[in-house]
């Protein structure tokens, strides 16, 4: 079998090794003569799965006891509405960072439960730059200030993590696991799997406990914190398979070296990328070089007609889903973790004869 190179941006190509680990146990899961998606997730089998998941996960990014792990259904959409239902009261004030589509998204949801305040937004320069913190307009006041350091569709990536007073809430979906981060400097972090984690469906909320048990009355239970951590992310059925699949990817990047070797890895494929980009005049990427994003690499091309015939040129040479998203057009690369350096040249090579060719 011929596997071909995976730019998606989300489902995310998986690692190899994990597949393959989960092909072999996917008829006789432990022993047990039964698929792991097939067993109770009350028995001793699989807590021990969902344990050992946390467990890896906490060694991987350093989390401390002060900070519960759930494994929740719905995705990081969910958590728009979920962060402001368990951190703030009706009508409390809020701020938010808008720098790209999903910081949006999570404004627009936020709104319907909360006083949302615009603290700093990059809309004017199409989400091209992050703000400067200096120049944000933040509430000491406010019951949380809500980021998304890693914009998926726009490529664009926060260098630092902001200095504020209250509570620093952070949709990772595109960050968590690529590199190092020190959880202790957040309130909440939470991701959707799709990226880097494991498979859709399934988002991981971490979360201090002196946050939880704020939930405002009236709060759904699926999307009430302290009832997912009372009952170990087991309130209702859980994602089973996603979760094991989690763990096996947590496992392949703890025998990688952990996060520190990750982030080598995937700064060289970063460079690599647009080290090609930015030195052609037929490639170009917009978005600000000191806040460009080491997971979602988006380009155009200077004559955008094109465009179809770019993406059909790729397909045919094996490599999959470069089209850019629908708001923003062009392509992107998304540079995963699973996405390896060899994938990585390969679409650079495919670069270089599609300029020679049609540039």
């Amino acid at each position: 079998m011929s596997r071909r190179h995976n730019f998606c941006a989300g489902p995310a190509a998986l690692p190899l090794p994990v597949l393959n680990r989960a092909r072999d146990e996917l008829l006789d899961w432990a022993g047990m003569g039964s698929s792991v998606m097939e067993v109770s997730h009350r028995s001793a089998e699989f807590i021990a799965v969902a344990e050992g998941a946390e467990a890896t996960l906490r060694r991987l990014l350093d989390i401390s006891d002060d900070y519960a792990v759930l494994f929740l259904q719905g995705g990081a959409s969910t958590q728009f509405a979920a962060v402001p239902l368990n951190l703030s009261a009706p009508g409390q004030r809020v701020d938010q960072v808008v720098t790209g589509q999903w910081s949006k998204k999570a404004w627009e949801e936020g709104q319907r439960f909360a006083d949302v305040h615009v603290a700093a937004s990059s809309a004017e320069q199409n989400y091209f730059v992050v703000p400067p913190q200096e120049d944000w307009h933040t509430d000491p006041d406010a019951a949380y200030l809500h980021y998304c350091p890693n914009e998926t569709i726009g490529g664009l990536e926060f260098g630092f993590v902001p200095a504020v007073s209250v509570p620093l809430v952070a949709d990772m979906s595109s960050t968590i696991l690529s590199r190092p981060i020190d959880v202790q400097r957040f309130g909440v972090i939470y991701a959707g799997a799709q990226k880097n984690i494991g498979p859709a469906g399934l988002c991981l909320v971490i979360v201090r406990r002196d946050l939880l048990g704020r939930s405002r009355e009236g709060t759904p239970a699926m999307l009430d914190w302290q009832i997912a951590a009372d009952n170990d992310s087991m309130y209702n059925t859980p994602p089973t398979f996603a979760i094991y699949l989690a763990g096996l990817v947590f496992e392949w990047l703890e025998s990688l070296g952990g996060l520190a070797e990750m982030a080598k890895i995937n700064q060289q494929k970063a460079a690599t990328l647009y080290g090609l980009i930015d030195g052609s005049s037929f490639y170009h990427n917009p978005v600000e070089p000191q806040s460009r994003s080491l997971m979602n690499v988006p380009f155009t091309l200077a004559d955008a007609t094109l465009d179809e015939q770019f993406l059909q040129d790729a397909e045919a040479a094996d490599l999959l889903n470069l089209k850019g998203h629908r708001s923003v057009g062009g392509m992107r690369a998304s540079l995963y973790n699973a996405v390896e350096q060899a994938s990585v040249e390969a679409l650079c090579d495919f670069m270089k004869d599609f300029e020679r060719r049609c540039g």
